[in-house]
Protein backbone atom coordinates (compact mmCIF):
# COMPACT_ATOMS: atom_id res chain seq x y z
CA UNK A 1 0.00 0.00 0.00
CA UNK A 2 1.22 3.80 -0.80
CA UNK A 3 1.24 6.41 -3.01
CA UNK A 4 3.63 8.70 -5.10
CA UNK A 5 1.80 11.62 -2.88
CA UNK A 6 -1.41 12.88 -0.69
CA UNK A 7 -3.12 15.74 -2.07
CA UNK A 8 -4.79 17.25 0.52
CA UNK A 9 -8.10 19.78 0.37
CA UNK A 10 -7.94 22.60 3.00
CA UNK A 11 -10.82 23.42 4.87
CA UNK A 12 -12.79 20.37 6.95
CA UNK A 13 -10.06 18.41 6.14
CA UNK A 14 -6.11 20.36 7.20
CA UNK A 15 -8.46 23.47 8.91
CA UNK A 16 -12.08 23.89 10.84
CA UNK A 17 -14.65 24.90 8.84
CA UNK A 18 -15.44 28.91 8.33
CA UNK A 19 -18.48 30.15 9.96
CA UNK A 20 -21.50 30.34 7.63
CA UNK A 21 -22.31 33.75 9.58
CA UNK A 22 -18.60 35.15 7.98
CA UNK A 23 -19.64 34.10 4.46
CA UNK A 24 -22.50 35.59 4.61
CA UNK A 25 -21.16 38.91 6.06
CA UNK A 26 -18.17 38.58 3.46
CA UNK A 27 -20.87 38.36 0.43
CA UNK A 28 -23.18 41.27 1.66
CA UNK A 29 -19.55 43.22 2.05
CA UNK A 30 -18.80 42.81 -1.35
CA UNK A 31 -22.59 44.26 -2.71
CA UNK A 32 -22.18 47.52 -0.22
CA UNK A 33 -18.84 48.15 -2.14
CA UNK A 34 -20.14 48.02 -5.52
CA UNK A 35 -22.79 50.15 -4.00
CA UNK A 36 -25.82 47.59 -3.60
CA UNK A 37 -27.09 48.46 -0.08
CA UNK A 38 -29.77 46.44 0.43
CA UNK A 39 -28.98 43.21 -1.72
CA UNK A 40 -31.92 40.30 -1.29
CA UNK A 41 -31.37 37.85 1.66
CA UNK A 42 -31.52 35.42 -1.36
CA UNK A 43 -28.96 37.04 -3.68
CA UNK A 44 -26.30 37.19 -0.37
CA UNK A 45 -26.92 33.56 0.47
CA UNK A 46 -26.39 32.61 -3.35
CA UNK A 47 -22.52 34.45 -3.34
CA UNK A 48 -21.75 33.55 -0.04
CA UNK A 49 -20.42 30.13 -0.95
CA UNK A 50 -20.61 27.19 -3.49
CA UNK A 51 -21.12 30.42 -6.32
CA UNK A 52 -21.68 29.28 -9.65
CA UNK A 53 -20.57 31.48 -12.68
CA UNK A 54 -24.55 31.20 -14.26
CA UNK A 55 -25.68 32.48 -10.71
CA UNK A 56 -23.09 35.24 -10.58
CA UNK A 57 -23.52 36.34 -14.19
CA UNK A 58 -27.30 36.63 -13.39
CA UNK A 59 -27.45 38.19 -9.82
CA UNK A 60 -24.73 41.16 -11.32
CA UNK A 61 -27.10 41.25 -14.46
CA UNK A 62 -29.51 42.61 -12.30
CA UNK A 63 -28.15 44.47 -10.20
CA UNK A 64 -26.02 46.39 -13.09
CA UNK A 65 -22.78 45.22 -11.61
CA UNK A 66 -19.80 43.75 -13.58
CA UNK A 67 -19.38 39.98 -12.70
CA UNK A 68 -15.06 40.40 -12.28
CA UNK A 69 -15.30 43.71 -9.89
CA UNK A 70 -18.34 41.78 -7.77
CA UNK A 71 -16.28 38.44 -7.57
CA UNK A 72 -12.90 39.90 -6.77
CA UNK A 73 -14.47 42.47 -4.24
CA UNK A 74 -16.05 39.34 -2.44
CA UNK A 75 -13.18 37.24 -2.39
CA UNK A 76 -11.12 39.95 -0.87
CA UNK A 77 -14.00 40.32 1.66
CA UNK A 78 -14.14 36.78 2.50
CA UNK A 79 -10.36 36.87 2.66
CA UNK A 80 -10.18 39.52 5.55
CA UNK A 81 -13.23 37.89 7.64
CA UNK A 82 -11.25 34.65 7.59
CA UNK A 83 -8.21 36.32 8.54
CA UNK A 84 -10.37 38.03 11.19
CA UNK A 85 -11.25 34.45 12.58
CA UNK A 86 -7.70 33.12 12.13
CA UNK A 87 -6.26 35.69 14.05
CA UNK A 88 -9.04 35.07 17.01
CA UNK A 89 -8.63 31.52 16.92
CA UNK A 90 -12.39 30.45 15.44
CA UNK A 91 -10.68 29.07 12.63
CA UNK A 92 -7.89 26.55 12.90
CA UNK A 93 -5.93 23.35 12.26
CA UNK A 94 -7.51 19.97 13.14
CA UNK A 95 -5.53 18.31 15.98
CA UNK A 96 -4.26 15.81 14.13
CA UNK A 97 -2.40 18.13 11.52
CA UNK A 98 1.12 16.86 13.07
CA UNK A 99 0.32 13.32 11.63
CA UNK A 100 1.19 14.83 8.09
CA UNK A 101 5.41 14.84 9.78
CA UNK A 102 4.98 10.97 9.39
CA UNK A 103 4.41 10.69 5.56
CA UNK A 104 6.96 9.23 3.34
CA UNK A 105 6.02 11.22 -0.21
CA UNK A 106 5.65 14.96 -1.50
CA UNK A 107 2.37 16.69 -0.10
CA UNK A 108 0.10 18.99 -1.72
CA UNK A 109 -2.98 21.38 -1.41
CA UNK A 110 -6.27 22.01 -3.21
CA UNK A 111 -8.21 24.19 -1.85
CA UNK A 112 -11.83 25.97 -3.16
CA UNK A 113 -11.17 28.90 -0.60
CA UNK A 114 -9.17 31.97 -1.83
CA UNK A 115 -5.89 31.69 -2.40
CA UNK A 116 -4.87 35.02 -0.06
CA UNK A 117 -6.89 33.10 2.68
CA UNK A 118 -4.89 29.89 1.98
CA UNK A 119 -1.45 31.08 2.43
CA UNK A 120 -2.31 33.29 5.31
CA UNK A 121 -3.58 30.58 7.34
CA UNK A 122 -0.63 28.31 6.28
CA UNK A 123 1.63 31.29 7.50
CA UNK A 124 0.01 31.73 10.63
CA UNK A 125 -0.34 28.39 11.65
CA UNK A 126 3.08 27.52 10.17
CA UNK A 127 1.88 24.87 8.41
CA UNK A 128 3.13 25.91 4.80
CA UNK A 129 6.30 23.76 5.40
CA UNK A 130 3.95 20.07 5.17
CA UNK A 131 3.52 21.20 1.41
CA UNK A 132 5.18 21.03 -1.51
CA UNK A 133 2.51 22.49 -3.87
CA UNK A 134 -0.35 24.57 -3.08
CA UNK A 135 -3.18 25.58 -5.26
CA UNK A 136 -6.07 27.65 -4.31
CA UNK A 137 -8.56 29.86 -6.43
CA UNK A 138 -7.57 33.23 -7.97
CA UNK A 139 -10.03 35.98 -7.56
CA UNK A 140 -11.55 35.66 -10.82
CA UNK A 141 -14.72 34.37 -12.80
CA UNK A 142 -12.65 31.83 -14.23
CA UNK A 143 -11.41 30.52 -11.41
CA UNK A 144 -15.09 29.43 -10.54
CA UNK A 145 -14.96 27.18 -13.91
CA UNK A 146 -11.72 25.23 -12.56
CA UNK A 147 -12.80 24.89 -9.31
CA UNK A 148 -13.94 21.15 -8.16
CA UNK A 149 -15.37 18.81 -8.83
CA UNK A 150 -13.32 19.78 -11.72
CA UNK A 151 -9.92 18.13 -11.92
CA UNK A 152 -8.09 21.17 -12.77
CA UNK A 153 -6.24 22.23 -9.96
CA UNK A 154 -5.81 19.05 -8.92
CA UNK A 155 -3.94 18.10 -11.88
CA UNK A 156 -1.63 21.37 -11.22
CA UNK A 157 -0.44 20.34 -8.20
CA UNK A 158 0.56 16.96 -9.75
CA UNK A 159 2.24 18.49 -12.25
CA UNK A 160 3.95 20.66 -9.37
CA UNK A 161 4.44 17.79 -7.88
CA UNK A 162 5.71 15.35 -10.87
CA UNK A 163 3.44 12.03 -10.21
CA UNK A 164 1.02 10.39 -11.83
CA UNK A 165 -0.52 8.46 -8.96
CA UNK A 166 -2.07 10.62 -5.56
CA UNK A 167 -4.54 10.34 -3.27
CA UNK A 168 -6.92 13.37 -2.54
CA UNK A 169 -8.17 13.69 0.60
CA UNK A 170 -11.42 15.57 1.04
CA UNK A 171 -14.92 16.58 3.07
CA UNK A 172 -17.03 16.59 0.29
CA UNK A 173 -18.91 14.81 -2.71
CA UNK A 174 -16.64 17.38 -5.00
CA UNK A 175 -13.29 16.38 -3.54
CA UNK A 176 -14.51 12.62 -4.22
CA UNK A 177 -15.31 13.60 -8.04
CA UNK A 178 -12.01 15.79 -8.79
CA UNK A 179 -10.02 12.85 -7.47
CA UNK A 180 -11.95 10.36 -9.92
CA UNK A 181 -11.91 12.25 -12.68
CA UNK A 182 -8.11 13.64 -12.34
CA UNK A 183 -7.51 9.55 -12.13
CA UNK A 184 -6.27 9.34 -8.83
CA UNK A 185 -7.66 7.51 -5.59
CA UNK A 186 -10.28 9.69 -2.81
CA UNK A 187 -10.55 9.44 0.69
CA UNK A 188 -13.42 10.86 2.80
CA UNK A 189 -12.30 12.46 6.46
CA UNK A 190 -15.22 12.10 8.66
CA UNK A 191 -14.39 15.31 10.75
CA UNK A 192 -17.39 16.19 13.30
CA UNK A 193 -19.35 17.77 10.53
CA UNK A 194 -19.46 14.91 8.49
CA UNK A 195 -19.82 12.18 10.79
CA UNK A 196 -23.36 10.74 9.54
CA UNK A 197 -22.70 12.45 6.07
CA UNK A 198 -23.54 10.10 3.02
CA UNK A 199 -22.57 10.58 -0.48
CA UNK A 200 -24.11 9.69 -3.90
CA UNK A 201 -20.47 9.39 -5.35
CA UNK A 202 -18.22 6.51 -3.85
CA UNK A 203 -14.59 7.27 -1.83
CA UNK A 204 -11.97 4.43 -2.53
CA UNK A 205 -11.65 4.69 1.29
CA UNK A 206 -13.47 6.21 3.87
CA UNK A 207 -11.34 7.54 6.77
CA UNK A 208 -11.91 9.06 10.35
CA UNK A 209 -8.71 11.44 11.06
CA UNK A 210 -4.92 12.04 9.25
CA UNK A 211 -4.09 8.94 11.44
CA UNK A 212 -6.14 6.99 8.65
CA UNK A 213 -4.47 8.79 5.84
CA UNK A 214 -0.96 7.67 6.95
CA UNK A 215 -2.10 4.24 7.67
CA UNK A 216 -2.55 3.77 4.08
CA UNK A 217 -0.47 6.41 2.11
CA UNK A 218 2.44 4.98 3.79
CA UNK A 219 4.69 6.41 6.87
CA UNK A 220 7.46 7.64 7.17
CA UNK A 221 10.95 5.40 7.32
CA UNK A 222 11.48 5.32 11.19
CA UNK A 223 8.28 6.55 12.47
CA UNK A 224 6.60 5.04 14.58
Amino acid sequence: MGYESVIFDNDGVLLTLTDMDAHYVGARQAFEELGVVSPSTAHVEAMSIGVTVSELTDICTEYDIDPERFFRARDEALTAVQQALIRAGEKQPYADVAELDRLDCPLGVVSSNQRETVAFAFEHFDIGHYFDTVWAREPTVESLRRKKPRPYYIERAMADLDVSDALFVGDNASDIEAAHRAGIDSAFIRRPHRVDTQFDVTPDYDVSGLEDVVRIAGRRSGSD
